[in-house]
C-alpha cells in the first residue's frame, strides 16, 4: 500500500528531513492511518448530515450592542494625557 519511497516523497514535500529510522516508523504509522481511513470509508454515511462539530453548539456570547458611557469625562479624568476630549497616546506608527 505505502512504501518508504512514498514517505520520503511526502517528507520532501513537507520539507522534513527524516532519518532512516523515522522513515521506517512513519511508514508503518501511515499504513495504519490509511488503513483506518479505508475502514471508515466503508461506513454508510448517506443519511448523516454534514457537520463541523460533534456537539450542537450555538453562539453562547451576549449580543454586541452599543451602550454609551453616561459620563465620558470621568473616564478621561483617569487618563495620564488627553486632548480635545480623547485619550492622547504616544505615536507608534511612522508616517
Amino acid at each position: 500500500m505505502l512504501d518508504r519511497d512514498q514517505v520520503r516523497h511526502v517528507a520532501r514535500l513537507a520539507r522534513l528531513e527524516l532519518t532512516p529510522d523515522e522513515e521506517e516508523r512513519f511508514t508503518s504509522q501511515l499504513v495504519g492511518i490509511l488503513g483506518y481511513v479505508e475502514q471508515l470509508s466503508e461506513l454508510d454515511t448517506a443519511s448523516v448530515q454534514p457537520t463541523t462539530r460533534a456537539i450542537d453548539e450555538r453562539n453562547i456570547t451576549r449580543s454586541d450592542t452599543l451602550h454609551p458611557w453616561p459620563a465620558p469625562e470621568t473616564l478621561l479624568d483617569c487618563a495620564p494625557d488627553r486632548e480635545e476630549g480623547y485619550f492622547k497616546v504616544p505615536k507608534i506608527l511612522a508616517e
